[in-house]
């Protein structure tokens, strides 16, 4: 993500930037060729209102001083002062240049709240979502996080890929809920998954040093969905799938496969319930090929007329030779479908097993 702003958001600034001089200016003409009897004396006010939007309280005095004379002016012209009117629309333009810079500061302050807010929302997720090796292993790696919240910078979704002594080890999930219990849970899983890949040389077991951390913290029914891949050195991959979508897997042939697990499990944070732990399951990988993996987020966006996002019906976008920038086509393509951000966040991790030096190049999607 970037701070860019979109060109409407800049286009409504530039337009509220100038508004108080052209009300000011038209309050003038008008004032002018009706006369003193129409009243619109008092309506110089605005001036300074429309400051107090955009900018800071010096520029909103300004535009209050440049109301009081104009106002001032505008009422000798029309001889008001020897009357109550004049002397009124001038305490009028006062009193509303005050309130605006009130308001101006206030702004101001809360505007540097959130600047230190997102600042610190920004280093969170440098610590929390910490970008992935361009390559590990035999795999290269591309990941894409787009939140359900323009202007947030983490969220539950989570991912993360280790290059263990026991291969590369891959974890992405999805946390149940959003908000900072959301983040709170994903710093647990992937704090775990950080330290067990190392140490552990059985996935199942890594799976499991997952879920005991899982299941200290969270408390209730909230649960982490999530699946764990690891590429060794055969040309296949071993998933453990804690009730999440199935990866989508791009063969050399041009074929799409969504592998499912041979029997359902829980998602993290339910072992209490009692019921067995997921099953390990191997798919050939091989060179030349792509696995995809992604939350809910991604298969669940909705276009406008209530339709699911057909990912199986997207990998033609994959063929781009660069992983990064394949999966930013994919990216941009979801949030069209979706008119925007999707409903809800939506992170895919994208791993491209090398093709080695005389092998024969292959569609890969």
């Amino acid at each position: 993500m970037t701070d860019e702003k979109p060109p409407s958001s800049r286009w409504a600034r530039s337009a509220l930037s100038w508004m108080p001089f052209a009300v000011m200016a038209v309050i003038a003409v008008v004032d002018v060729v009706a006369g003193p009897g129409v009243g619109l004396l008092p309506l110089v006010s605005l001036g300074p209102a429309f400051a107090g939007l955009v900018g800071g309280w010096r520029r909103t005095a300004v535009i209050g001083v440049l109301a009081l004379l104009l106002c001032a002016g505008l009422g000798l012209y029309n001889e008001l002062f020897p009357a109550r009117r004049g002397y009124t629309a001038m305490v009028s333009v006062a009193g509303v240049t005050g309130v605006g810079i009130a308001a101006a500061v206030m702004r101001s302050r809360r505007e540097a709240e959130l600047a230190s807010v997102r600042s610190i929302a920004e280093v969170a997720q440098r610590v929390l979502l910490r970008p992935v090796p361009l390559t590990a292993g035999p795999v290269q790696v591309a990941v894409s996080y787009t939140s359900a919240v323009a202007e947030a910078r983490i969220g539950g979704d989570l991912y993360e890929v280790v290059a263990s002594p026991h291969g590369v080890r891959v974890i992405l999930g999805d946390v149940q809920g959003k908000g900072l219990a959301a983040v709170e849970t994903a710093a647990v899983v992937l704090g775990a998954f950080r330290e067990a890949a190392y140490d552990e040389p059985d996935l199942v077991k890594l799976g499991e040093r997952v879920e005991r951390s899982v299941a200290r913290e969270l408390e209730g029914e909230r649960f982490v969905t999530a699946i764990l891949a690891e590429i060794g050195a055969g040309q296949e991959v071993v998933l453990l799938n804690y009730g999440h979508p199935a990866p989508m897997l791009l063969r050399r042939d041009g074929g799409t496969d969504f592998p499912e697990p041979p029997s359902f499990a829980l998602p993290l944070g339910l072992s209490e319930h009692g019921a067995e732990g997921p099953e390990p399951y191997r798919v050939a990988f091989v060179p030349g090929e792509q696995l995809l993996l992604y939350t809910d987020g991604v298969t669940e966006a909705r276009d406008r007329d209530g339709r699911f996002y057909p990912l199986g019906e997207r990998t033609h976008l994959l063929k781009e030779p660069d992983a990064h920038q394949a999966l930013e086509a994919l990216r941009e393509d979801l949030v069209q479908h979706a008119g925007g951000p999707p409903g809800d966040d939506a992170a895919m991790l994208l791993l491209r097993y090398h093709r080695h030096r005389g092998e024969e190049s292959a569609p890969t999607g």
